[in-house]
């Protein structure tokens, strides 16, 4: 359900765990066509304890936020969050419970991205190869994976994503950047993603913004 707002509340404020995610999501919200939602105006912060304060304190920063903006979104990695023995599903309902419970009752979202964030850069999109240097390289970045004793899955996604790019990245000798993570987001297809958290993000921002 989508909630009036008055006439000096902004519609929607992000927490995230670090510059990667922010330049992410900066870049994705600048798509609302893309991800099929009316243009939030909104802002996006990172948290000066990363993940671990994602987890554990978003809302006693966001408290004070609570009526200058009609949504809060708060992202973070599982791994390195402290909560690495809950499921991904526990810290989402743990978080939103805080929030809740601290001004943003009804109007409030976590997503814990697991294992990290770059899961959602193993898109099958061309734009992948685009963006980390691997275009018109043979063989592919995955098969090339493979061979250095990666795991994928059957999404042909790296069990471990983190390690995975930056072992790519490393052979291309193309430094990493949250500038990667901005790129890919604001050229990637949105449709073909299948990360839960990401169906996640596409659903509550339909939710709170419909087109």
């Amino acid at each position: 359900m989508t909630r009036t707002s008055s006439p000096d509340q902004r519609d929607l404020v992000v927490l995230v765990a670090d510059k990667d995610m922010e330049q992410a999501m900066r870049r994705l919200l600048q798509r609302p066509a893309s991800l099929g939602i009316s243009a939030p105006k909104h802002e996006v912060y990172t948290h000066p304890m990363r993940d671990n304060g994602c987890r554990t304190a978003s809302h006693e920063l966001l408290r004070p936020l609570a009526s200058q903006y009609q949504f809060a979104l708060v992202m973070f990695d599982h791994e390195g969050s402290g909560g690495e023995k809950i499921e991904r599903e526990q810290l989402e309902q743990q978080v939103e419970r805080h929030l809740e419970a601290n001004g943003w009752s009804g109007r409030c979202s976590a997503l814990v991205l697991d294992p990290e964030l770059e899961i959602w850069m193993w898109t099958d999109s061309s734009e992948l190869d685009q963006v980390i240097g691997w275009a018109n390289r043979q063989p592919s970045v995955r098969e090339w994976l493979r061979t250095r004793g990666f795991i994928l899955n059957d999404d042909g996604k790296p069990e471990r994503p983190k390690e995975a790019l930056r072992e790519a990245l490393r052979y291309v000798r193309k430094p990493p950047s949250a500038s990667l993570f901005a790129l890919l987001a604001a050229r990637a297809g949105l449709e073909r993603c299948t990360d839960p958290a990401f169906l996640k993000l596409k659903a509550t921002l339909r939710r709170w913004f419909p087109a």
